[in-house]
Order: C-alpha cells, then sequence, then structure tokens
C-alpha cells in the first residue's frame, strides 16, 4: 500500500488489470484524508481488518470501533464528535432521523412498570410514542411545562424519564429547565430536551443539568432542506448504553453522505442563525401590531409572557414561531395561507427557505376550536422587509 504522503500522477500508473484493481480497492487508502479542505465521505458499509487478532478486538468493541457502519463510520463519526462538543457533552450517536433520536434516547431507559413525564404540545411523534409503548407496560403523563409544580406533583415511584422541549412545537412556550432538572435529581430521574429549535447557538441544556439533548437534523444543523437525521448526545457512559439497547439493534442507521451534508451544513450554523433571529423577531414585532392577528407566540418578544425566563435559557431564537388569525373560519386560514407568495407551504423547518404550516390543515374534518387559527411561521434568510410585504398582502385578504 502507498504511504499517505505519497503523490500519484496519472502518468505514473500502468493500467494493466492488476493495476486496475489496485487502483480501485486499495491505492491510496491511507491517504485519503490528506490536506482534504473538506473532510472525505467513507461511503462504505464494510470494514476490513489485516489480521485475526484486529478482527477479533473490533468485534469485543463495536461501540467503539469501525466493524460496520451500522455501528460506527469515520465520517459520521467526525460529526457525532463536532455536535457533542457543540452541545458540551462528551459523545453524541448520529441515527437516521430526528424521531429515532427521541425514540432511541428514551427506549433506552425504560422498561416495563416504569413512566414517563413530557411536556403538553411536545413534537407529534413523541406523542405516539408514548402511545406506542403503552403496549409494553410504560406510562406516562402529560403536563403543562410552564408550571414546574405541575412536573413535580406528577412524579412516581416509577418515574425514570423527564421529556421537555423548549419551546414546544406549536405554541412556544418554554420550560424553566435549571429548575426541573435539578428536581429530576433529587428524584434520580433521567431528563431529556429536544434542542432542534435554539441549536447549541442559542442554548446548551446540558449546562442546565439536562442528561440527554435531541435534535433533528433536518433542521438547523443539516440547514438545507435536504436530509433527514437525528443525533443524541450526553455523557458518554449513557450513549454508549443507548447504542448497545437501541440503536444497533434498531438498525436506524446514520448514513455517511447524509452525515457529510450534516457537517457541510453545520459550518454556517453560527452565521446562519443570527439572521434567522433578527428576521423572525422583526416579523414576529409586525405581526403581533396588525389589526387581523390575536397573538404572536415567540418568547424572545418583550411581550411573551415567557420573555423573561426566555432571556435566561437562550442566547437567541431561531426562526420558528406561531400566532393565531382573529378568526374561527378554516375557509379564513386557509385564503391567508394560499395568498402567500413567498412563504411556501410545508410541515418542516430549519432550512433557506420561510414556510408556513396552518394547524387547520393537520386535522382531517375535525378541527379543534384553539387549533383552527394558529399557523406556524419559519423565517428563512430571505430579506425581512419582503416576508413582512407578503404577509401583509395576505392579512389583506381577510
Amino acid at each position: 500500500m502507498l504511504h499517505k504522503s505519497a503523490t500519484i500522477r496519472q502518468t505514473d500508473i500502468p493500467l494493466n488489470p492488476i493495476d486496475v484493481s489496485y487502483i480501485l480497492h486499495h491505492m491510496n487508502e491511507d491517504a485519503l484524508s490528506e490536506h482534504a479542505v473538506s473532510p472525505p465521505i467513507f461511503q462504505t458499509s464494510n470494514f476490513c481488518f489485516s489480521s485475526f487478532v484486529e478482527l477479533k478486538a473490533a468485534l469485543e468493541d463495536e461501540v467503539g470501533s469501525c466493524l460496520y457502519t451500522r455501528g460506527n463510520n469515520p465520517t459520521v463519526n467526525l460529526v457525532e464528535s463536532k455536535i457533542a462538543a457543540l452541545e458540551h457533552g462528551e459523545k453524541a450517536k448520529l441515527l437516521g432521523a430526528g424521531v429515532a433520536a427521541i425514540s432511541n434516547a428514551v427506549m433506552a431507559f425504560v422498561r416495563q412498570g416504569d413512566h414517563i413525564i413530557c411536556v403538553a404540545d411536545s413534537y407529534g411523534w413523541m406523542q405516539r410514542l408514548l402511545i406506542y409503548l403503552e403496549r409494553f407496560g410504560v406510562s406516562h403523563t402529560i403536563v403543562d411545562g410552564t408550571r414546574t409544580e405541575d412536573i413535580e406533583r406528577a412524579i412516581r415511584p416509577e418515574t425514570r424519564i423527564i421529556y421537555l422541549e423548549s419551546p414546544t412545537s406549536l405554541t412556544f412556550f418554554i420550560q424553566d429547565i435549571p429548575a426541573i432538572t435539578a428536581i429530576a435529581k433529587a428524584h434520580g430521574i433521567r431528563t431529556i430536551m429536544d434542542n432542534s429549535w435554539a441549536t447549541p447557538i442559542f442554548c446548551n441544556p446540558i449546562d442546565f443539568g439536562v442528561d440527554l439533548v435531541v435534535h433533528s437534523l433536518s433542521k438547523y444543523l443539516g440547514g438545507n432542506s435536504d436530509i433527514i437525521g437525528g443525533v443524541i448526545v450526553g455523557k458518554a457512559e449513557d450513549i454508549d448504553h443507548i447504542v448497545w439497547q437501541e440503536s444497533l439493534q434498531m438498525g436506524a442507521v446514520a448514513d455517511p453522505f447524509m452525515a457529510w451534508l450534516v457537517m457541510r451544513g453545520m459550518r454556517t450554523l453560527h452565521i446562519r442563525m443570527p439572521v434567522h433571529y433578527r428576521s423572525a423577531l422583526a416579523v414576529a414585532q409586525f405581526l403581533e401590531n396588525h389589526l387581523r392577528v390575536a397573538s404572536v407566540n415567540y418568547p424572545m418578544l418583550a411581550s411573551h409572557p415567557q420573555h423573561e425566563l426566555a432571556q435566561k435559557l437562550f442566547r437567541g431564537g431561531s426562526g420558528l414561531f406561531s400566532f393565531r388569525l382573529k378568526t374561527h373560519s378554516v375557509e379564513d386560514v386557509a385564503r391567508f395561507v394560499d395568498s402567500l407568495s413567498l412563504f411556501k407551504r410545508a410541515v418542516s423547518w430549519g432550512g433557506y427557505e420561510s414556510l408556513v404550516f396552518p394547524e387547520a390543515a393537520h386535522y382531517a374534518g375535525s378541527v379543534p376550536a384553539d387549533r383552527l387559527n394558529l399557523i406556524r411561521l419559519h423565517i428563512g434568510l430571505e430579506d425581512a422587509s419582503l416576508l413582512v410585504q407578503d404577509l401583509e398582502r395576505a392579512l389583506g385578504q381577510l
């Protein structure tokens, strides 16, 4: 095998069948990452070993070895180390979807007879996971996360997890994270928090005592609306436990190319997030003063009932928030949404594009009264004044 510092020129390569085989399977493998500005993609399912002893050692330490990409892969591991460092955690595990990160983090630490506390209005697929776990004898309690005393009252002897999402997915209420984690630690309960909204640029839940942090990588960490992925961050002992108990078994694999795309997106995270924040604040301030808007749910607004707590928890805000129209008509909501030209109608968020998601579209024929006029916006990286003009035109149609 060529030494990693060797330079290969086309004229140096005799193209007989033996050498072609060498080029395809062996040449320059050790030099794969040398001097590369952009880290390489190890798009491989399998890894080989030079001896029986090395293979045996890898099999005995699958959590720590590159044996099979279902477990470890150099590209994936590099992204994991970067996210762990950003979140002030010891270790991270990349998975195939955000819901896989949530499911793996929760399921690794509960068994039959256990109990989970979850804040209201958390991500819908977390709510579905709680229902799924009922069939295995794991119960749950949904609480109003804005009142820490509700969480404390919900604790039982069999409570194992308190699941937080700050702010919540559609109503954007936040929890007093340090107060909740202090209560959890006093009772020996593990805390898990979804930090997709603020990202580690604006919040580090581990610094507030949270045990495990999860992210949907399709949101801001990826940042380009082109991947699906998830990640769990925490203590090395906890992450290794999750890998052994859940991820190796369930196989929600993080593809190396997906990991590389996340790494590409993360290079601009610190630049993108302040732009999302400034623009979202400008748009939210416009909406809260509009006659057709009943209320705006953005914790970074001075008018938000939890603004003081938000300032303690977050160094800034993301581009995601919701508001309520002054209407109880689905037709009005549809007219407003369809009148928008710059906002795309879509269910996810976190990329360049500004998006609108009307909660009324989520319910087939049975829209709860308190959700009918709720509309979520993702403020992207377009000029904020253009987005305000677009909203103003659409509101004028009501």
